[in-house]
């Protein structure tokens, strides 16, 4: 019987390979774009960058170091040099897969960072398998934009778990309403009329300002923003500003908001400050054909009617004022329960004797001003 050789010897001593089978090596060499692994086998095992992730930024030198133990899958016993192909990333998609179709199966919810962001949505990456989540499941609004996404971290659950077609889709939007779904019954559960709260100005419109309380918005309407008057709410407002809001009615899950706190009300005092008699002066804030609106303080307004702006006749109010002209005239009516105020210029001009009582039942004015505010702001709305 013929003695083996040495080498003979050493053959026989390691382990015999073959492709698909999973082995444990241990690192002898990193470089950044392969990994060489001495799996127990005549060849040592290549492991290039390619077939350790999907990542194409990653530096290998970065991932391993000489002396780690790893597992990984043959691919190739032989690549045509006598050397050993080996996978990571398939060895862990595998494995991944089966995290995934776990996760699909609890409804788990996962996190990862975005790898990619896609025409479609953005691309994820879980234990080598990569996860499509479309933009219509990125959130529970329209986002045209989503660079926003590209390396942030997101959580999402699996709708749709296909191994055969290697379709993996993720869903971050049913987490996003649930969220918020859980927020505003919390919300709802403490707030109440009269309350004030703080609150996030969140979109501006022509007619108003959405405020997020913190679970549900509110509306806070351009006739609540002040006791004055509001040009245009963008001009008052901007996204991002943080305001304290009184809730004014809650209606369903519908709230309307307010600006307008009863301590800084200026008719708390008004009857006072404008009794019949008193001289008062303010700002031309509006016109129309039968008089002009002079502003006595924000929140404020007094109807001085076109018959008392001057002792001679005029035409219009236009003809002989402009808005922001300052005025100065005298109260001479006060409804305190319904907001109005009148005023004359022309009751500070003492009449003639012989004047005085001709013109006694022409200075009576009678005006409906809450049909004419109504009636201008139909015709803005309009």
């Amino acid at each position: 019987m013929s003695e083996l050789t040495f080498e003979q010897m050493l053959e026989e001593s390691l382990k015999t390979i073959h492709a698909g089978e999973v082995v444990e090596g241990t690192v002898i060499d990193v470089k950044p774009e392969e990994i060489i692994l001495n799996i127990g086998y005549k060849s040592d095992g290549i492991l290039t960058k390619n077939e350790y992730t999907n990542d194409s930024s990653v530096d290998l030198t970065t991932v391993a170091k000489v002396g780690d133990t790893m597992e990984v899958k043959v691919l190739k016993v032989n690549d045509g040099e006598g050397q050993v192909l080996l996978t990571y990333k398939r060895l862990a998609a595998d494995r991944g897969n089966k995290r995934i179709e776990e996760a699909f199966n609890n409804h788990e919810v996962l996190k990862a960072t975005v790898s990619q962001v896609l025409d479609g949505g953005l691309s994820v990456i879980v234990d080598e398998v990569r996860i499509f989540i479309p933009a219509s499941l990125v959130s529970d609004t329209y986002e045209k934009d989503l660079t926003k996404y590209a390396g942030q971290e997101i959580e999402f659950v699996i709708s749709e778990y296909n191994p055969k077609r290697r379709r993996y889709i993720g869903d971050r939007k049913q987490l996003i309403v649930a969220k918020k779904a859980e927020l505003q019954k919390e919300l709802f559960e403490k707030i109440k009329e009269g309350d004030i709260v703080e609150g996030v100005v969140k979109n501006v419109t022509d007619f108003g300002a959405f405020i997020d309380l913190g679970g549900a918005d509110g509306l806070l309407h351009i006739s609540e923003m002040s006791w004055g008057r509001v040009e245009h709410p963008k001009k008052v407002f901007k996204v991002g500003d943080k305001l304290k809001v009184l809730i004014k009615e809650i209606n369903g899950n519908k709230i309307a908001l307010s600006l307008k706190f009863d301590d800084a009300n200026p008719w708390k005092d008004a009857a006072q400050k404008y009794a019949v008699g008193n001289v008062v002066t303010g700002k031309v804030a509006r016109m129309t054909d039968f008089g002009a609106f002079v502003e006595l303080e924000p929140g404020v307004d007094a109807l001085l009617h076109v018959s008392q702006i001057a002792k001679e006749h005029i035409e219009k109010p236009s003809d002989v004022l402009s808005v922001g002209d300052e005025v100065t005239a005298k109260v001479v009516d006060f409804n305190e329960a319904d907001h109005k105020i009148s005023l004359s210029v022309k009751a500070l001009t003492a009449p003639e004797p012989a004047e005085a009582e001709e013109e006694s039942d022409a200075d009576v004015v009678s005006v409906d001003i809450d049909a004419v505010i109504a009636a201008e702001a139909e015709n803005t709305e309009e």
